[in-house]
């Protein structure tokens, strides 16, 4: 598959894909996450900007201590929810085929209460 083949695969998916390097530095946005951020919220180019300059100390330091965790070996780590308790954002780790961490994206996922109550999260 040629490079035109993953793009169009990446935007079909519904969600915003923001890909993220070891840096945190934002490296790709899909179709979903263009038209989210710079269409709807006003984002100007984000692409070589800091993931971390997006958002508020907070949510900065659970991405970091997210980021550390992938670094020593887990997949996906969920965050606390939002204050709504409808939706948790889950860091998901991006490795090569020598499972080398090669950054990541969030997703969000609307929970019921039972499952959010349940899950372990950074807070």
């Amino acid at each position: 598959m040629n490079q035109d083949t993953y793009q169009a695969i990446l935007d079909s998916v519904k969600n915003p894909i923001v890909f993220v390097d070891n840096d945190h530095i934002v490296r790709y946005l899909n179709r979903s996450a263009k038209v989210r951020y710079y269409e709807k919220r006003g984002y100007l180019d984000l692409i070589g900007k800091s993931l971390l300059d997006c958002h508020n100390s907070t949510s900065a330091n659970q991405i970091t201590e997210a980021h550390e965790r992938l670094r020593k070996g887990e997949d996906e780590v969920y965050l606390e929810p939002d204050k709504n308790q409808e939706k948790v954002t889950v860091i998901v780790g991006v490795r090569d085929v020598d499972d080398i961490l090669l950054g990541y994206y969030a997703r969000s996922e609307r929970q019921s209460r039972i499952q959010l109550n349940a899950m372990p999260y950074i807070s």
